[in-house]
């Protein structure tokens, strides 16, 4: 049953649920093509609830995925690693202890830990301070011997390969091996000269001897910011050139050293120096192994949130490599790859749809299906750590997301890996919809050629934020219920919840017809849940869903169960007919019985009414009893003072017209010592009103009224 279904810029057809199986995003495209001219858009939107996908751009063709490939390398080492998985870092101790002089040597074994720095400390010596502390614990205070560094868990090189030349010379693109330090960087930082003509002032943070830097950067006038640098392929040897201006403060940059394990000797060697062990260079002539010691920063949840809300590249590359020496037996790019296709095969994933060079996204040769993509997410948001997984993710306001979609009302209801490199840019994560459903989504922007950056990041979440808002339309609505329903945790039983919450809702406005099924179906695709106003049924659908809802999570499915037969969302399932559908269904309410009660028969013409809707409705049209009590003898019984326990009906006005059960209902609260009052969306005042009953019936002209009673299901 396809029809049409308005979204913001666009239309999206989609099929009536539970046929809903596919969502036409052509207008997505419409949008790049017209804002990001000469791109090439590739997209992917897949229902967990349903595992089916339901949108589809390019989705089979294969697309550089820049970091978003990092949700590949997370995704298999979640798979594979137990959550208690922690990189180690071993140093044994050989040789002799005389008089606080150890003969022998440290050999140190690394095992890919990436945090070996002040990401989680203050220092960034922290732990190796402490692993030098453990040596220096035995009563050894000097070293007469060898630091035996045991590269083995990792296969070279520690140069990644397939990356742009540029790449090897930033931050981002350090270099990796089993033992490194400070993300395998340092801070270079600069202050203008004294005068004129003198070279910059520079310092290295942290300096542990190993970094050299050539320094040709001249101080000028003014606050010029003219500085260039250059680093040696082979040599941690940086120059510095350009130009500064004497009125600048300072300025810093932090670059990649070269040979990771050079790098980490040096820091090693400077803790030793620094915590008070003197070490000479010496041949050992015992191989005795007097202790071991094992050292870890951070276990793996940690390092995923590294790598999927900040995007850390090395944390990746060095989660690559460790994979593939737990699963592979290779600490390689090789080793990571086979256990990532091992992954992907117990996933039910085609491997071939991935063609992966590396674990962070940085190689142009990645490429990936978004179609694929997007089930891969799909399984592990049903795999047993899948939760773990997807929190790892960024999100508005956090990590990489940290400017993105700020505007959100409600952020929490998307998490996503953010991916760019040259002329690509990339979405893909989660999104959590109204009904309870997790979309997940990829989309891919290649070839962005001369389209400004922030132009094609602003499409991207354009095109997110969408999905978003039109999965939770009138979002707020439900949370507003959400708080009501808190508000009244101390109050029990249903009469006064009912009581309450109908109390509650007094003075919102009146408007016919304000609910549909939302994103499910495209006959009325107004909101799931609304109480920006309501009518005479929304109101009291409302009101019983809060005061029978369990909990306030499990305020939208019951509400839905009220509305919807077998809690289907469709117009074909809802409960149009409130006396024959909704109250007639008896499950959460029943006709009761009533002094000088009357009937009529009457047949709902449903096939008419869904013929005006284009739906064929193929259901019988039976005859239905509608028992009411006569508008004289519910006037009579209104002006009476109720001398009961306090209860709360439902009242149903029984018309005249042949087509109808029902022409209006609300809510009649009996107060003992009280005369009745009625509750209702009052289409004449505009609002959830509250009046005496015998007044409002007496101005009716009617055959009379039913009553109902609610039933706790």
């Amino acid at each position: 049953m396809n029809k049409v279904l308005k979204i913001a810029f666009g239309l999206l057809p989609f099929l009536v649920a539970p046929l809903f199986a596919h969502v036409n995003v052509a207008s997505f495209k419409t949008y790049v093509d017209s804002l990001l001219p000469g791109t090439t858009f590739g997209m992917s939107l897949r229902s967990v609830k349903m595992g089916k996908e339901i949108g589809n751009i390019n989705g089979d063709e294969m697309f550089t995925p820049a970091s978003t490939l990092k949700t590949l390398t997370t995704a298999a080492a979640i798979h594979f690693l137990p959550l208690n998985y922690e990189p180690k870092t071993e140093i044994t101790v050989f040789g002799d202890i005389k008089k606080r002089t150890l003969t022998g040597s440290l050999k140190i074994r690394g095992e890919g830990d990436p945090n070996i720095s002040a990401r989680y400390y203050d220092d960034p010596f922290y732990m190796l301070n402490a692993m030098v502390d453990s040596v220096r614990a035995m009563d050894i205070d000097t070293i007469v011997g060898q630091i035996d560094l045991d590269t083995s868990y990792y296969k070279g090189p520690w140069k990644a390969e397939n990356w742009r030349r540029n790449f090897y010379d930033s931050w981002y693109g350090a270099e990796i091996g089993p033992l490194g330090f400070n993300d395998n960087c340092v801070t270079i930082r600069f202050w203008p000269g004294y005068f004129r003509g003198d070279t910059a002032v520079v310092s290295i943070q942290p300096d542990v001897g190993y970094v050299k830097v050539i320094n040709n950067l001249k101080t000028v006038k003014g606050k010029k910011k003219k500085w260039v640098y250059g680093i040696d392929p082979d040599k941690s040897i940086i120059t510095l050139g350009g130009t500064m201006g004497e009125d600048l403060d300072s300025a810093s940059m932090v670059l990649p050293i070269r040979n990771p394990i050079g790098y980490f000797r040096a820091a090693f060697m400077y803790a030793l120096k620094n915590r008070g062990i003197v070490f000479k260079e010496g041949k050992s002539k015992s191989n005795t192994e007097l202790k071991k010691f094992s050292f870890s920063s951070a276990p793996l949840l940690s390092i995923l949130d590294e790598i999927n809300q900040r995007s850390q590249n090395f944390h990746a590359e060095t989660l690559l490599r460790n994979l593939g020496a737990q699963i592979s037996g290779e600490g390689s790019v090789e080793g990571g790859r086979k256990a990532e296709r091992k992954f992907l095969l117990d996933m039910d994933l085609n491997p071939t749809d991935f063609d992966v060079w590396d674990g962070s996204g940085l190689s142009p040769e990645n490429k990936v299906k978004p179609s694929t993509v997007s089930k891969m997410l799909a399984k592990m948001a049903r795999h047993p750590k899948g939760n773990y997984y997807i929190n790892s993710f960024a999100s508005p306001g956090v990590g990489s997301g940290a400017k993105r979609m700020l505007n959100l009302e409600a952020p929490w209801l998307t998490r996503f890996k953010t991916g760019y490199i040259a002329e690509v840019h990339a979405l893909v994560g989660y999104i959590y919809t109204v009904d309870g459903d997790t979309l997940t989504a990829s989309m891919y922007l290649n070839g962005t050629n001369t389209n400004p950056d922030a132009k094609s990041k602003d499409v991207l979440d354009t095109l997110w934020m969408r999905l978003i808002s039109y999965t939770n339309n009138n979002y707020n609505s439900l949370l507003q219920m959400k708080n009501l329903w808190l508000d009244a945790q101390g109050v029990s039983g249903l009469n006064k919840r009912l009581d309450y919450f109908s109390k509650r809702l007094i003075g919102t406005p009146y408007k016919l017809g304000p609910m549909g099924e939302g994103h499910l179906d495209t006959v009325e695709d107004k909101p799931l849940v609304y109480l920006d106003s309501v009518d005479c049924v929304t109101y009291l659908e409302h009101v019983v869903a809060l005061a029978m809802a369990k909990s306030e999570k499990s305020l939208y499915r019951q509400l839905q169960r009220l509305r919807y037969k077998g809690s289907k969302v469709s117009f074909l399932t809802r409960k149009h007919y409130l006396l024959e559908d909704w109250v007639g269904e008896g499950k959460y309410a029943k006709v009761i019985p009533m002094e000088g009660e009357v009937s009529v028969t009457r047949t709902m013409p449903k096939k008419e009414f869904f013929k005006n809707h284009n739906i064929t409705y193929t259901g019988k049209e039976t005859p239905i009893k509608i028992r009411y009590m006569p508008l004289d003898k519910a006037i009579e019984m209104a002006k009476k003072t109720y001398k009961g326990t306090m209860k709360v009906l439902g009242v149903g006005i029984v018309g005249t017209s042949d087509k109808i059960d029902l022409t209006h209902t609300g809510f009649v609260i009996f107060y003992p010592g009280q005369k009745p009052v009625l509750r209702h969306a009052s289409s004449q005042k505009k609002q959830v009103v509250e009046v005496p009953l015998a007044e409002y019936l007496q101005t009716r002209k009617i055959p009379g009224v039913t009553y109902f009673k609610f039933i706790q299901h």
